[in-house]
């Protein structure tokens, strides 16, 4: 059974090592554990979306609730799927900073990411035209 889950967190250390250091650590323990997903950040906010069993992402999920690198852990989506939509990545991910701010602002009401004021919908189809638009990188 394949569940894709979408969470938006808060990052306690906003400084770019502690975010390679999520993105490593995620890279080094998906792959044997069948997750796959794309994390975005920018202005010390994570959005991410895992993939996988459904017993593996919600193990991972709650890591993630209890890890002290996150803060105000909201879960924004959660449903069983037939097929990935993020395969490709190990661990993809997306630096809001870098991004044309059109795509952002395509789906909230100012420029800045913001998925706490937004659905889970709209977040996960932020995250489909990133991956339309070849935005997501650090394919595995």
């Amino acid at each position: 059974m394949l569940v894709r889950l979408l969470y938006v967190s808060r990052a306690v250390d906003k400084d770019p090592k502690a975010i390679e250091g999520i993105l490593e650590s995620s890279r080094q323990h998906n792959v044997s554990h069948g997750i796959t997903g794309v994390l975005c950040y920018g202005g010390g906010i994570f959005l991410q979306a895992i993939e996988g069993g459904r017993g593996a992402v919600n193990l991972l999920y709650n890591h993630i609730v209890a890890d002290p690198r996150h803060k105000d852990v909201v879960l924004l989506h959660y449903q069983e799927i037939t097929e990935r939509r993020f395969g490709g990545w190990t661990m993809g991910q997306v630096n809001l900073a870098k991004l044309n701010t059109s795509i952002v602002l395509k789906y909230s009401e100012r420029p800045e990411l913001d998925p706490y004021a937004v659905s889970g919908e709209v977040s996960l189809a932020l995250l489909e035209e990133l991956m339309a638009t070849a935005s997501i990188i650090g394919r595995a």
